[in-house]
């Protein structure tokens, strides 16, 4: 059926992405050889995500432009926060220099891999509140970055720790014509029916972890993996 002409700028269908929360730090365990379980990361200010890469290269014969070969996109970015948990110390190259005593540190040792998860807002003209984004990254490493230490004066501020990372995608299987990825993105407003709205519980709840009505603790905060994302989604 025809739609007629487009419309611009309708009521409710001017939507915005904003804010970051509920950052999640997923650190990579040797001896499992798999992720361990979650823990918050406070103070994170932003997550810059900067995919490079896919870029066309031009072939050319019988002296005609003849396709495009597109390169492969590397998922890349910056965090920045004003704070981390301990466990993303080996994560940027910091270990104990003693096993007794945490708080002794050395730099410039071997850096873990990680996954990291955060949340940001979707609104639209009508609901600041409308919904939210659920970022997945897998298998970061991040490299070395630069520090600022300055005196404090009369304009006091907090010093800004900023990483950039690269990450090596995963292969998914259970979704046949998807290449490998290191971004999983879940938006919280595409589920609306409450069939639809218990599996995106069931995701967070692995994600972020559970309590049950007084507050006791049922599951511990884990990654899921886009193959794990898709058995949820498939369960009945």
């Amino acid at each position: 059926m025809p739609t007629g002409r487009l419309k611009w700028d309708s009521i409710g269908e001017r939507f915005y992405e904003t804010g970051i929360s509920r950052g999640v730090l997923y650190p990579y365990d040797k001896d499992t050889k798999d992720f361990r379980t979650g823990v918050a990361w406070n103070g994170l200010t932003s997550v810059s995500e900067a995919p490079e890469g896919a870029e066309a290269n031009a072939i050319y014969a019988d002296n005609i432009k003849y396709l495009n070969l597109v390169s492969a996109e590397d998922f890349k970015g910056t965090i920045e926060a004003y704070t981390y948990p301990d466990e993303f110390k080996e994560c940027e190259g910091s270990k104990s220099l003693h096993s007794n005593f945490a708080g002794i540190t050395v730099g410039q040792q071997t850096r873990t891999k990680f996954c990291l998860c955060y949340t940001t807002k979707v609104g639209n003209d009508e609901d600041a509140d409308l919904g939210y984004k659920i970022h997945i990254v897998y298998n970061c490493l991040v490299s070395p970055s630069e520090r600022n230490y300055e005196t404090v004066n009369d304009s006091p501020e907090a010093i800004a720790f900023s990483w950039e990372f690269a990450t090596t995608p995963l292969t998914i299987t259970k979704v046949e014509g998807l290449k490998p990825t290191a971004i999983v993105t879940i938006d919280s407003t595409k589920f609306t029916t409450d069939a639809e709205k218990a599996k995106l519980k069931a995701i967070e709840d692995k994600l972020f972890g559970a309590d049950d009505a007084s507050g006791k603790a049922l599951t511990d905060p884990e990654l899921l993996t886009p193959d794990e994302i898709i058995e949820i989604l498939n369960a009945q």
